[in-house]
């Protein structure tokens, strides 16, 4: 079993990154393999809704959204981390997850997710409800803590002197990996995957009679 955490700080060892290698050692010491994906400095396309993902089931752009679609089933859970922007997540991982869930929604359904925010002060719920909108719109198990995922600090440091938010992280790693081994126990136990009716898709405007 495999969990990918992605940081989508522009800082590649900073606050974000500290909470997720906190999330990131438990879980290797309760057996799951782990890949953390820092997605850089540079800009990251947005989706232009072009439609094209839809025919060919990965983004146009060569870039990093289209390797990790490419990778995807090497992957039993997704950690999103990021820091706060204005009360929400980095440009570049609202990119990057725009590009990346659009595309490949139906393949993303039964891999267990959970959101990581890092903070100053303030902002970390409406990020962290923000990236959690992503598992529930794909049927993805979303895994909790003792605690909302933040940790608090201006610097790594800080956040190292965080004992109750790097133990929430720590309780994250102990819950995924927990759930992990539970959908794999069913998987070896005959307990297949769900199968979902063809998806509606519908809006709010209605013709008038």
């Amino acid at each position: 079993m495999k969990v990918l955490l992605v940081n989508g700080s522009p800082n590649r060892e900073g606050c974000t990154h500290t909470a997720l290698s906190e999330v990131a050692a438990t879980l290797q010491k309760n057996g799951i393999e782990t890949e953390m994906l820092y997605l850089g400095k540079k800009p990251l396309a947005g989706c232009i809704a072009c439609g094209n993902c839809l025919k060919t089931g990965h983004c146009f752009r060569d870039d990093v959204v289209q390797e990790i679609q490419a990778r995807l089933e090497e992957f039993d859970g997704l950690v999103i981390g990021s820091p706060v922007y204005y009360s929400g997540p980095t440009g570049q991982l609202i990119s990057f997850l725009n590009r990346l869930f659009y595309a490949t929604e139906g393949r993303m359904a039964g891999k267990v997710g959970a959101a990581v925010v890092s903070c100053r002060r303030g902002g970390a719920s409406a990020t962290f409800e923000q990236l959690n909108q992503y598992f529930t719109i794909c049927s993805m198990p979303i895994v909790s803590s003792q605690y909302w995922n933040s940790v608090h600090g201006f610097t790594p440091d800080d956040v190292r002197k965080d004992r109750e938010g790097l133990q929430t992280m720590r309780v994250l790693g102990q819950n995924m990996a927990w759930l992990l081994r539970c959908i794999e126990s069913g998987r070896r136990n005959g307990i297949e995957k769900p199968h979902y009716e063809p998806r509606l898709r519908t809006h709010f405007i209605q013709d008038k009679y």
